[in-house]
């Protein structure tokens, strides 16, 4: 495989003279915990498909690997390549087009940032549901290459059951444009579904065709009190029979969540005098002639001994804070430094009894404090293990190996997920070939080597390099 060197470099300005070619900042060579650094590289902007398909024809052509980028706030290493060869960097931030867009679709180029398509939204007076504590520097294609999920994903399903077509740029430049607007499309493979959550590894997403839902009229948010995960398990179940359709999004956020904030910060409004063991935050969407903070108060009465205590928020600023404090956990967790940093998934009705087990692994291990919170309505929690207090993570680098393969081991028993929205990236390459279906990988295997035969596209990535 050849590097993006100053010949190549010759080579890509002769053939488009416009395109924005630079050496690659920094910002483009590090994934947001700063534990995890690229090789430098060659950054190119496109600022069209037709740029971006050139671009892959010539690396194809001479064999040059190439690094799609979007926002650069994936957290298993798919946006850095590390090693010797200097690869080309792709950013489509120069691609921020809103081609099209009705009461139901929009048609969006994929250098647009979430918080961009979520605004672009709004001025229509509809909604795009994804919502992701970085929504304001990832980008929609970042976002569709590795399948987002985020916080509602209960009522309205992850970045792929967002999505009803793809344009695409395959590695050797051949354009795929499938951008039809169409809820029932029965031709055949769907390329979308193959694109999305392929990290960049099958090729590069150059635009989408978006679904728009209507906003809901009412919207309740609310802080509950549970005695543990089989409690917020129950109390998921009454809002869902009560609200059918209207639960947006269920977190669970556990006390050393709350004590990591009010250790290292950021700063953030709490809700409780005293920090509960267990809570909920459960956010509905209702329909016009229906009162939200009714609805939650009504929840809190049905419920009985699950929930001992609420908060209801009564106004867009309380409503705010309350997802303040749930957006800052993660990076509470950054300044305390984790052992080791496990985003799983399992099915709704093990949730319970793997936060015990693998609590009850880990202490066998050491003195380790977890920090269990997540998306529990769809079973996706970020199960993070921490040095005991006085101590740092670096006392605990000879057990990093050892917390992880007890988390995995115990997702893997009921029937887990070791990647539950994160995707795989670089990090988690060998974890995918240990827990993976062999069959499946056997299958990702022949797709990669059927649309990247040369394996230019984000090589390392998903699938170990050279596979």
């Amino acid at each position: 495989m050849r590097a993006a060197d100053d010949i190549f470099r010759e080579e890509l300005s002769e053939l488009l003279p416009d395109l924005a070619l630079s050496e690659a900042e920094p910002r483009y060579l590090e994934e947001p915990r700063g534990r995890w650094f690229g090789q430098g590289g060659l950054l190119a902007k496109p600022a069209s498909t037709e740029e971006v398909s050139q671009i892959l024809k010539l690396c194809h052509a001479q064999s040059v690997p190439v690094v799609p980028y979007g926002g650069g706030t994936g957290l298993v290493s798919g946006q850095i390549m590390p090693g010797e060869i200097r690869p080309l960097i792709l950013s489509l931030e120069k691609m921020t087009r809103i081609r099209d867009a009705d009461a139901h679709t929009m048609i969006v180029e994929a250098g647009l940032t979430l918080a961009q398509v979520q605004e672009a939204a709004e001025a229509r007076g509809r909604l795009f549901p994804l919502s992701l504590a970085s929504q304001g520097t990832a980008r929609i294609g970042g976002c569709l290459a590795t399948n987002a999920g985020g916080v509602n994903v209960l009522r309205y399903g992850n970045t792929r059951e967002l999505c009803l077509g793809v344009e695409a740029v395959l590695a050797d430049g051949t354009i795929v444009s499938g951008l039809k607007r169409l809820r029932k499309d029965n031709t055949g493979y769907d390329i979308k579904d193959l694109m999305i959550g392929s990290e960049g590894s099958l090729g590069v997403i150059t635009a989408a065709s978006l679904r728009l839902f209507p906003r809901p009229s009412e919207v309740g948010t609310a802080f509950f009190v549970v005695q543990g995960p089989e409690a917020a398990l129950e109390l998921l179940e009454i809002a869902e029979a009560r609200m059918v359709g209207c639960v947006s999004a269920f977190e669970l956020i556990a006390r050393q969540g709350l004590e990591f904030l009010a250790q290292v910060g950021p700063e953030v409004h709490m809700p409780f005098a005293e920090a509960p063991d267990w809570m909920v935050l459960c956010e509905i969407g209702l329909p016009a002639g229906m009162d939200a903070e009714e609805a939650l108060a009504g929840l809190f009465e049905a419920a009985g001994d699950l929930v001992s205590d609420g908060v209801i928020a009564q106004s867009g600023q309380q409503r705010a804070d309350m997802w303040a404090l749930r957006e800052n956990i993660p990076e509470a967790n950054k300044r305390i430094g984790s052992i080791s940093s496990h985003d799983v998934s399992v099915p709704l009705p093990s949730l319970p009894a793997f936060i015990k087990a693998a609590g009850e692994g880990l202490a066998e291990l050491g003195d380790i404090r977890v920090n269990c919170f997540g998306h529990v309505g769809d079973g996706n929690l970020h199960y993070n293990a921490f040095p005991a207090a006085g101590k740092t993570r670096a006392d605990y680098d000879h057990l990093k190996g050892a917390v992880k393969d007890c988390v995995y081991a115990v997702v893997d028993s009921f029937g887990g997920s070791v990647s539950a929205e994160h995707g795989i990236g670089r990090i988690k390459t060998g974890d995918l070939e240990r827990y993976g279906d062999a069959g499946k990988l056997a299958v990702m295997r022949a797709v990669k080597a059927a649309l990247d035969p040369k394996g230019i596209m984000n090589p390392g990535a998903v699938l170990v390099a050279g596979e």
